[in-house]
């Protein structure tokens, strides 16, 4: 049994690690979108230039990159380049993990990437002085440079929650083309090109000396992109059938939160769609700065909500069969029961002065390990909130079955003693963090601590509830 490896893990004070994770994340994914469905926008806009048929497409088009290049370029890289920083200091080994995995891939895409910014800033800077072919040449190779940036990328994400025959045979090329791959990418081709057509209509509004004949030509067309949002329903489906049993569970009603926010997800894209298919593309209408804007900010409600169930569903994981969310591995939770999930942790507490013993300096510990990830202390998803109404006896049980209790929760990796001084730790909080607080270490607390530890076993509770459904009682 090789040894765990630590690394220092940040604390964001009140904020939970997953929402800083997530609201960079979430932003971060919708800019994508906007740079990839962008391109191909600007690609239909400069044919239909050489081909004469809109007038002002020219205009259109330079004044849609500049704020392509403003937003996307610029937040864009930044908010990626956070994404990257933050998500190291709170799950390094999840990182580890998919750069090792996948250190091609990533390599392969990055040459993509390189490719899409200098086409690009190429754009930007000669764009206007080029002749039509040109420019659409220009275009052309940042949009292909964009989607196949996305292409490589969607691979990896997607392995996170399918990965399929990689768990068995540890083949890159099963853990890039899995089961979920495909509906995805196309999925996300289609919301790319959603949110590049609102943000048209948004530019469309903001050009100066446009009549509003012209603006309504120039919507019409950029509502062309939007007409791919029918096939939204079929490939949604398609998506949310790769996803394994217990994750379609997690939406389908076993955990509020994820059902709520694929309800925003599904009926933010109705309204859209509904507005997009009948008013835009049906009747032609015209729509306002304030009516593109709010479509745009509901497309944006729409990635969210998507983005927060992709990542939610594969919980108790960050990689599927392979990573629990706190940076175990299925096969150290044995080892970790029997020598201490923080025995050999080598990172110092901050101010361990203010703990008024050593068993809850223990327990301040083993929060850090165990929980810190998607929990706080006090502040968002906090563990006074959510355990604080339980008696002592309860927290001792349910922390020790956690998987049974929560199956989206890894199963406890630690010793008994660990476990009853996480239980102080709760405790403690729970009661406003008095100065004194006695030490707990009865013998019959610690055996019917290690008592429920066995009986519970290592298994994930995905695995409990199966075994349970075929016959296997408790």
């Amino acid at each position: 049994m090789s040894e765990h490896l630590y690394y220092p893990i940040n604390d964001f004070g009140p904020l939970m690690k997953g929402l800083v994770i997530g609201g960079l994340a979430i932003t971060h994914v919708f800019l994508a979108m906007f740079a990839i469905g962008g391109g191909m926008l600007m690609c239909y806009f400069q044919w239909l230039s050489q081909d004469g048929r809109c007038k002002h497409t020219r205009r259109f088009i330079d004044g849609y990159f500049r704020v392509l290049v403003l937003v996307s370029f610029v937040v864009g890289a930044v908010t990626g380049v956070a994404l990257w920083f933050t998500s190291i200091q709170v799950s390094a080994p999840t990182i580890g993990m998919m750069v090792d995995q996948f250190h091609w891939i990533w390599a392969i895409e990055w040459t993509f990437f390189s490719l899409e910014i200098t086409a690009g800033y190429c754009f930007y800077r000669y764009g206007t002085n080029l002749n039509d072919r040109t420019r659409l040449t220009l275009l052309g190779i940042y949009s292909l440079a964009s989607w196949f940036s996305l292409f490589w990328i969607n691979g990896i994400l997607t392995w996170q929650l399918t990965p399929g025959a990689w768990v068995e045979n540890g083949s890159v090329w099963s853990g890039m083309f899995n089961a979920g791959f495909f509906p995805s990418v196309i999925f996300r081709t289609v919301t790319a090109m959603t949110v590049a057509s609102l943000a048209g209509c948004v530019v469309i509004n903001a050009m100066p000396g446009l009549t509003r004949e012209e603006r309504t030509e120039l919507i019409n067309r950029a509502a062309h992109f939007l007409a791919p949002m029918l096939l939204m329903p079929l490939l949604g489906i398609w998506y949310f059938g790769t996803f394994p049993p217990d994750a379609r569970a997690l939406v389908l009603g076993a955990n509020v939160p994820m059902m709520m926010f694929m309800g925003l997800a599904i009926g933010a894209s109705l309204l859209i769609g509904v507005y997009a298919i009948l008013g835009l593309l049906r009747k032609k209408l015209y729509i306002n700065g304030a009516t593109a804007t709010l479509l745009l900010v509901l497309s944006f409600a729409a990635v969210a909500g998507g983005e927060f169930v992709r990542e939610g569903v594969r919980k108790p994981y960050t990689i599927r069969g392979a990573l629990y969310s706190n940076s175990v591995t299925p096969e150290e939770i044995e080892h970790l029961r029997q020598v201490g999930c923080v025995t050999d942790d080598p990172y110092p507490l901050q101010n361990p002065e203010d703990y008024p013993n050593d068993q809850l300096r223990l327990g301040a510990k083993v929060f850090r390990f165990h929980c810190s990830v998607c929990h706080t202390v006090k502040g968002a998803n906090a563990l006074t909130h959510l355990a604080g109404s339980w008696s002592t006896t309860q927290k001792r049980m349910n922390i020790a079955q956690l998987q049974r209790t929560k199956t989206f929760m890894p199963p406890f990796a630690g010793t008994p003693e660990e476990l009853e001084a996480l239980v102080q730790f709760i405790s403690w909080h729970t009661g406003d963090a008095p100065a004194k607080w006695p030490e707990s270490s009865d013998e019959k607390t610690l055996q019917q601590i290690r008592d429920w530890l066995d009986e519970v076993g290592t298994k994930p509770g995905i695995e409990l509830e199966l075994h349970a459904e075929q016959g296997g009682g408790e």
